[in-house]
């Protein structure tokens, strides 16, 4: 009982991590509504450009956009493309290594954030990216917490993915604060003392390794125990230790047949499959289509509001309120996987299938899903109607929180977990690559298109559209595999 206790104590103080801190850049349309109000990059504006002395109107400035829209497009790249050395870091010298690291990134951005002014904006260049990489690093140490709850390690992956995605609404909160007085340098510094939180969490509530799955009988891990012992227990728990390990067994692990004698696939192998490729091509696209729109979102109300700095800021905080629904969203694509994989997995046990390709056939539903839900988003955001916007930050929100619970949880199933670090950093920072063009399709919105987005809208539809192959050739595989399991992913 002291076990589930501490699992469940580790569960929570996670989610509270990842919900208050791990995500906030993404909070990034929220933030910049302060740093106009602070006149940050204001002396690149034109005459009468910028925030007016009257302060209820906003007129358009695109030196200063483009600032932002720059800073934003660092950041969220630094946010994939960091994952990959970041996951490596985490697979080699495992849990405690990386955190502390983390604390040390996110700290000294708090701080130069806390102590920037209009004179020395510059160094949010510096700041973002490492709030960012801090904040990965937080996400990637505690998606293995997922293992210390068995059958519903998906639900949990998912969950921890929408609370990384609700703590932008963290600076929804500053600038709620900000309005009533509370300066930015005082929240910021706020966030920097809470680090001490983090260090403790470290030391007492983690792992100083890795946490195992399946996961051993007696596990314990913390500051008195270290990874704990692990000693037999009964018959029954050890057969379903064994059969949530089969649960997520890639095709090419499983027990071969007579004569079926196969070699365990690299890590490179893994890489250049059909399936990684279409999954990157997956992610990438929908990410771009957020990305775009978070670091954007500033400029467009401005455009659709008029300049009107009342209606700016409502339709900001409406936006920032409906990312704290991620983390409830979330955990209903993993439930669905979870749900669906028990459900296959049963009627493998019978008919003798692949439990590896009835596994990876859970993902489908929510591969199509998610994409659907982008399609819907990017097509409400296309339509330049300002109270159709409510619709596309719900469609926003829940889009997103799927995109990423989906990712990792896919990975899980999709590939061995020795590969899971590396796998996931390498897909995020590949997707990273993609991302970069924001902020040139920014600039050609600004530029040559003069502020109408409707091409470059019509452009990520399509693109969007292109998402829905990947689902379609899960399913194919599953198929393949399911039929003849000696197939090769």
């Amino acid at each position: 009982m002291a076990g589930q206790g501490l699992y469940v104590a580790t569960l929570l103080t996670g989610l509270l991590e990842c919900l208050g801190f791990a995500g906030v850049v993404f909070g990034w349309a929220s933030l910049v509504f302060v740093f106009k109000a602070e006149h940050y990059f204001e002396e690149l504006c034109e005459p009468n450009a910028g925030l007016l002395g009257n302060a209820t109107e906003l007129v358009d400035c695109k030196a200063q956009d483009e600032k932002f829209s720059l800073i934003f497009t660092l950041a969220s790249s630094m946010n994939n493309f960091m994952t990959f050395p970041t996951g490596y870091i985490f697979d080699r010298f495992k849990t405690t290594v990386a955190r502390l690291i983390a604390i040390f990134l996110y700290t000294s951005a708090t701080l130069i954030i806390a102590f920037t002014s209009a004179g020395s904006a510059v160094l949010l260049f510096l700041a973002m990216p490492m709030l960012t990489v801090g904040g990965i690093l937080f996400l990637i140490t505690n998606l293995q917490i997922g293992n210390l709850f068995g059958k519903h390690r998906s639900t949990i992956i998912t969950l921890y993915n929408g609370a990384f995605d609700s703590s932008s609404a963290v600076f929804l909160i500053i600038k709620l604060l900000y309005e009533q007085d509370i300066s930015l340098r005082a929240s910021f510094i706020f966030l920097s003392v809470c680090s001490t939180w983090h260090v403790a969490r470290t030391f007492l509530l983690m792992p100083r390794g890795h946490i195992p799955y399946p996961l051993p009988p007696n596990y314990s891990y913390g500051l008195c125990s270290g990874n704990g012992p692990t000693k037999e227990k009964k018959t029954g728990e050890l057969e379903n230790r064994e059969l949530q390990s089969q649960e997520f067994l890639s095709a090419q692990e499983e027990i071969p047949g007579p004569g079926q004698q196969q070699k365990p696939r690299s890590f490179w192998s893994h890489v250049f499959s059909r399936r990684f490729a279409w999954h990157l091509v997956w992610l990438s696209v929908i990410q771009l289509c957020h990305y775009l729109f978070i670091g954007t979102l500033n400029s467009l109300l401005t455009n659709l509001a008029g300049g009107d700095r009342v209606t700016v800021s409502t339709y900001t905080n409406a936006f920032a309120i409906t990312q704290f629904f991620g983390v409830l969203c979330a955990p209903w694509n993993g439930l669905l996987m979870d749900r669906l994989k028990q459900k296959y997995l049963k009627e493998a046990r019978k008919t003798g299938s692949s439990t590896s390709a009835v596994a990876l056939r859970s993902a489908v539903p929510s591969l199509t899903l998610t994409s659907l839900l982008c399609l819907g988003f990017a097509i409400c955001a296309s339509v330049p109607v300002l109270p159709l916007q409510y619709v596309t930050f719900i469609l926003q929100v829940i889009s997103r929180s799927f995109l990423y619970g989906g990712n990792a949880a896919f990975l899980t199933l999709s590939f061995p977990s020795e590969h899971f670090g590396k796998l996931f950093g390498l897909v995020m920072a590949l997707s990273a690559i993609v991302s970069l063009f924001q902020f040139p399709i920014f600039t050609l919105i600004k530029g040559p298109l003069r502020n109408d987005p409707f091409y470059v809208n019509v452009m990520l539809v399509i693109a969007t559209l292109l998402t829905f192959v990947h689902p379609f050739l899960v399913y194919q595989e599953c198929r393949t595999q399911t039929e003849s399991p000696s197939a090769v992913a």
